[in-house]
């Protein structure tokens, strides 16, 4: 069974979904265009929380083309002003008012009505404005765009705007976005697109969890057991043992980032693995944690003598992460080889620990986390399904937008954003997925998917509550339990 996620589609794929699913019932498409415009408002005023808010003067600009991205652009700025009696709305027709298609003019004939003194038809030309929504082209759309249009977007993308939001697609792929929020479906291009920023999926209802399709988008029901009430008789033995190796004198701070993160994820036991000249100072942050001293090598890594500390213990655990903070010392990675290839639980392998020789070795599950360097290095030019299929687990492979393979279907993370770009975020996804791991050790899969899609939602928690810039990697775990809890809204 797919993990709650929803298909991704190419734009013959959406033609011939919505064609089967409206089915030319105008009343179906237009109650589908209102949802879309209110989940994009709504999305534009939650996305406004990482710069301070939306203004409460707020000068919307609307880029208007002929179809149903303008008529969805057109509802949203009409729920903006509605919310916000101080706000107004300044409406660009590319193409003049006439070609409006009939729900799109609907939808105009809506604003300009409730909007009275407070709505315009103007060309983009005003002194200052807070929002601009960008709804001249849809999938539709067939490239290039003429020279006016094209020279309008560039006019548009020069100025300076709070926040620039692309309905579906960046019109022509030159509209320069913050955030692109894919209304319904989300298109393949725009996972590919320079120009969409961020992209939000709005979910409007057209799909349920049997929907079939290879490439595919996570959805927050996936959390949704995380976030229900446990069962009352339960004990932390219920929620799984994760064991974690890493850390080194050099590089200190990753094992005890990845611990903190082990203990967020709801695991019932956390048992770390550190070098002995460190584990009293951790033991000091972390009390939960079970912290055995390991001993060191001269240059202060995990020494080959050690590894009975973990034989000793590995029966009594339910999964096991290995790598942040290690270092690459030779005697620390021949230590990672074995217990790869001999553990008898799965993995998560992360940092140093993700090396060719070493991501394939034995027969427990593993999970990979490599950022973009790492994959290239340990997959040798692979795409991320077939090279996933080689490691009996998954393959989380970090970016942008994340990416998460068992070898069959991808699974895309649209969460998270450039607060994440900082050291010490993939720590803790490695200790949040080994926590999850730990509970469900036969679901590797599940583990990754969750744990991406908690760690994103919660960065994106972090970023509306203190900005993007001003803040530190461990503060995301301050917001895994607000992640959760906007789950069950």
């Amino acid at each position: 069974m797919n993990p709650a996620s929803h298909p991704i589609l190419t734009c013959d794929e959406t033609r011939e979904f919505e064609a089967s699913f409206f089915a030319g019932d105008e009343t179906k498409e237009w109650a589908a265009m209102q949802r879309a415009g209110r989940a994009v408002a709504a999305g534009v005023l939650q996305d406004f929380q990482e710069i301070g808010g939306f203004p409460i003067d707020a000068r919307v600009l609307v880029l208007a083309g002929k179809g149903h991205n303008a008529g969805d652009a057109l509802i949203a700025a009409q729920a903006l002003v509605a919310q916000f009696p101080g706000a107004s709305a300044e409406v660009l027709f590319a193409f003049g008012e006439r070609p409006l298609r009939p729900l799109a003019r609907r939808a105009w004939m809506e604003l300009a009505h409730f909007g009275r003194d407070r709505v315009s038809i103007g060309r983009g030309e005003g002194v200052r404005y807070d929002l601009c929504l960008d709804g001249l082209f849809g999938f539709q759309f067939r490239p290039p765009a003429d020279e006016a249009t094209s020279a309008l977007i560039k006019r548009i993308n020069a100025r300076p705007i709070g926040l620039r939001a692309a309905v579906d697609l960046p019109s022509a792929d030159l509209f320069h976005a913050d955030f692109t929020y894919a209304t319904g479906i989300v298109k393949k291009p725009v996972l590919d697109s320079e120009c969409a920023g961020r992209v939000r999926y709005l979910d409007l209802g057209f799909f349920d969890a049997a929907a079939a399709g290879k490439c595919r988008v996570l959805t927050p029901a996936l959390l949704a057991p995380l976030a229900a009430l446990r069962p009352a008789r339960s004990d932390k033995r219920t929620y799984g043992h994760v064991g974690i190796v890493g850390g080194s004198r050099g590089y200190p701070g990753a094992v005890l980032m990845a611990a903190l993160a082990a203990l967020r994820s709801g695991a019932g036991l956390v048992t770390a693995f550190v070098p002995e000249s460190l584990a009293a100072a951790y033991a000091a942050r972390a009390p939960e944690v079970m912290w055995v001293g390991w001993p060191e090598t001269p240059n202060g890594g995990l020494a080959l003598e050690g590894q009975h500390l973990l034989k000793a213990r590995i029966d009594r655990l339910t999964a096991l992460v290995l790598g942040p903070g290690l270092g690459r010392e030779s005697e620390t990675l021949a230590l990672v080889r074995d217990v790869v290839a001999t553990s008898p639980i799965p993995l998560v392998l992360d940092a140093d620990a993700l090396q060719p020789d070493i991501v394939t070795l034995g027969e427990a599950p593993h999970v990979l986390t490599p950022h973009e360097g790492e994959f290239k290095r340990i997959s040798g030019g692979a795409e991320l399904a077939a090279f996933a299929k080689q490691v009996k687990g998954a393959v989380v492979r970090k970016g942008p937008i994340t990416q998460i393979s068992s070898g069959e279907d991808v699974y895309r993370c649209l969460a998270g954003g450039p607060v994440l770009a900082r050291g010490g975020s993939g720590d803790l996804l490695a200790g949040l997925i080994g926590g999850l791991l730990a509970a469900t050790p036969d679901e590797p899969l599940l583990a990754a998917c969750r744990g991406t899609l908690w760690h994103g939602l919660a960065a994106d928690a972090l970023a509306r509550a203190h900005g993007q810039t001003a803040v530190a990697t461990t503060q995301v775990l301050d917001f895994l339990p607000t992640a959760l809890r906007e789950c069950r809204l």
